[in-house]
């Protein structure tokens, strides 16, 4: 883990402002008339201070402020009157104080950089980064979570290279972050071990669904029987054709992006979403789309169009989409990204995942007028 940070960085032109307002104070209240008092606005100094250095420069601001008190009090002569030593004691409790918030501060902070070293550290064990390019296929991904200073949540997603292929997964685990974890660790396991064990989608799909119904039936609390559950996409794009199989157990379909600005849903016929049901292979459908070089294809995750903005209006996640059609994968996320940012004015209520897979034109491909809906071999 790399060394944390200092919370504070302060610079030579922000500590010269609490030191000119010292000697400003100073200067200003040896001239003023005598029934006129300024020492007592010295304090301000250690509390500017405060809010851009830390404790040390803090302390050593606030020791200068007392020393200025002190010699206020010893140029009129009455540096051992009681009111004026009733002013150095409080300029030095309130100092003290200002300090000691600033080690609060300081401690907090370095626990935010550990929990965000932590949860970037799981993120990257768990949702581990797609790889850019597969065959003709160039991806990119990107994961916002709802959780201040956690980067990990519900949200998940997985490609693998298989016999044949391409298959990816994208899914959504009800409740958004630590709470959600478990389930995405167990699916994202699940998928990466069966997706080189199983011939076609709907065996896939089968075997991750008892895998969700374990797991909620060794860990799933009394209290949420029956709420926990998953929605899925599983996808698959074989090399000798130009198509998509999919199977959505109650995920969204993608957005097909293509050249000349066009865009297109899919139709999919949704099983329930994971874990509401015990379910084989017959009970999936494979819906099939025709995914051509040149075409974009986007997957998304529901905290992406259930976003929304000051005015409870949803984010306008297709006409957006269509805007950035020629950007290529990792481009078209990043103005999303920003986009969607904009819209909810910096904050999700949900966790937000999206996959962009790009098919590029592949000189050596004969691409027949054969239209197969079945699934790969096993993988060697």
């Amino acid at each position: 883990m790399a060394g944390v940070r200092q919370p504070r960085q302060s610079s030579p032109a922000l500590l010269s402002v609490p030191i000119a307002l010292i000697l400003v104070i100073t200067a200003v209240d040896q001239l003023v008339p005598g029934d006129i008092h300024l020492g007592p606005l010295l304090v301000i100094a250690p509390a500017l201070t405060a809010s851009f250095a830390g404790a040390w420069l803090t302390g050593l601001i606030g020791f200068l402020t007392v020393a200025a008190q002190a010699y206020i009090g010893w140029h009129f002569g009455a540096l051992f009157s009681r009111n004026v030593l009733v002013q150095i004691l409080a300029l030095a409790v309130l100092s003290a104080l200002i300090v000691f918030f600033c080690l609060v501060r300081e401690r907090r902070q370095r626990q935010l950089v550990q929990l965000r070293s932590v949860a970037e550290a799981a993120q990257h064990g768990l949702l581990w980064p797609l790889p850019e390019r597969m065959g003709s296929l160039r991806i990119a991904c990107l994961y916002m979570a709802a959780e201040d200073e956690a980067q990990i949540g519900g949200d998940l997603y997985a490609a693998t290279r298989v016999t044949g292929g391409v298959r990816i997964m994208i899914g959504d685990v009800r409740g958004k972050g630590l709470s959600a974890i478990g389930e995405s660790a167990l699916l994202l396991g699940a998928f990466r071990e069966a997706a080189h064990r199983h011939a076609t989608l709907p065996d896939l799909a089968a075997t991750l669904e008892q895998s969700v119904n374990r797991y909620l039936a060794d860990f799933e609390p009394p209290a949420e029987a029956g709420e926990r559950f998953a929605t899925v996409l599983l996808l698959e794009l074989p090399d000798d054709d130009h198509i998509i199989r999919m199977i959505s157990c109650g995920h969204p379909p993608p957005l097909l992006l293509s050249p000349g600005n066009s865009l297109t849903v899919p139709s999919l016929h949704p099983a329930p979403p994971l874990g509401i049901t015990e379910s084989g292979p017959d009970a999936y459908t494979i819906d099939v789309a025709s995914f051509e070089p040149g075409d974009t294809l986007l997957l998304y995750t529901d905290g992406v169009i259930e976003a929304r903005d000051a005015a409870g209006r949803f984010y306008p996640f297709e006409a957006r989409a269509a805007q950035w059609n020629k950007a290529g994968p990792t481009s078209l996320l990043h103005h999303i990204q920003r986009d969607l940012l904009a819209h909810t004015s910096g904050g999700l209520n949900d966790d937000a995942a999206l996959v962009a897979v790009h098919r590029e034109p592949d000189p050596h491909h004969r691409h027949g007028n054969v239209v197969h809906t079945g699934g790969f071999g096993h993988a060697s």
